[in-house]
């Protein structure tokens, strides 16, 4: 551990702490790499605390723009979904591998003063850490929001759990299913007759994800005028209901009422029928609709619209 360490902190101290500004770290970088070489997060180094999705995701995408990400995992299993299969590639699971590219790995026992200490350390030449720990943990063992910024201002600390850092439920865990039921969107997912189903990949957690990473580039922006890092604080339930949007504004605005619509849209622009080969067709207009049906034969061609009483 000493060794890794050694080679993360001591190889490229120097050009951390000294934060450069972005106009002469472009200029650095383009003289070592050439101008078509440089991606919008060269230079920012990501402490990953983070597991199985929602975290890895997002500091994946970081990764794929250009940040050098340190994935910092616990001894011997590591992430749980390295276990996630089969399908594996060697000895790591696909899914592992699907949400973890562009990451160097370490193995550190947080629970440890030593694993602690470490990862203050590597904080200290991080602009970003990212974490999905229940809240207060990490603060149990040195490694808060308060503790890390008061050793680096700059530091930008991004915090992922299931209800956010305050609140009633904010000590409990947080799960994709259990978030995705409790924002309603199961409730809005399903065939129009049958029971709320859970989306077929795990979208609170990938939306969760998404947001953190966009929260995290606003924050290196702001980091550029005030010269500090921020907390970010974000949650499963809160992204998942955000991306409710209409649905949610329908309920707020109008006190109208969620349901399930299968395939079909509320607005009646698309309805996928369940066959044994199917083609999806939107057709988003009147105008549209006449010319769709002049070129199909009627024989290949279900008017929904009968479904719901009314013409397109």
């Amino acid at each position: 551990m000493s060794g890794v360490l050694f080679c993360l902190s001591r190889a490229r101290l120097l050009p951390v702490r000294l934060r450069p500004g972005p106009r002469r770290l472009h200029t650095l970088l383009s003289t070592l790499r050439g101008e078509d070489n440089i991606k919008p997060l060269d230079g920012v180094r990501v402490l990953d605390l983070s597991r199985v999705l929602a975290g890895p995701f997002a500091t994946m995408i970081l990764g794929d723009l250009g940040a050098e990400i340190i994935k910092v995992e616990r001894p011997g299993p590591g992430d749980d979904t390295r276990a996630w299969g089969p399908p594996f590639v060697g000895h790591e699971s696909a899914y592992f591998l699907s949400v973890n590219r562009n990451k160097k790995s370490i193995a550190v026992n947080l629970k440890e003063p030593r694993g602690a200490k470490i990862i203050t350390e590597l904080a200290q030449i991080c602009d970003v850490l990212v974490e999905n720990f229940l809240p207060g943990k990490l603060e149990e063992m040195g490694l808060g929001y308060g503790n890390l910024s008061a050793e680096v201002p700059g530091l930008i600390y991004c915090s992922i759990s299931g209800y956010g850092q305050t609140g009633p439920q904010s000590h409990k865990p947080g799960y994709d299913s259990i978030a995705c039921a409790v924002s309603g969107m199961m409730h809005i997912t399903g065939p129009e007759d049958g029971e709320p189903v859970r989306p077929g990949v795990a979208m609170t957690d990938l939306a969760t994800g998404l947001y953190a990473h966009g929260a995290i580039m606003a924050a290196l922006l702001q980091r550029q005028k005030t010269g500090r890092g921020v907390h970010i604080d974000c949650n499963l339930l809160s992204s998942q209901v955000a991306c409710l949007t209409h649905i949610a504004a329908n309920y707020l605005n109008a006190k109208k009422e969620a349901r399930r619509w299968g395939t079909a849209h509320e607005k009646g622009v698309s309805k996928l029928l369940a066959c044994t080969v199917c083609i999806c067709v939107c057709v988003l207009n009147s105008c549209a609709q006449r010319e769709f049906t002049g070129t199909i034969p009627p024989a290949f061609i279900y008017d929904w619209s009968r479904d719901k009483g009314g013409e397109l």
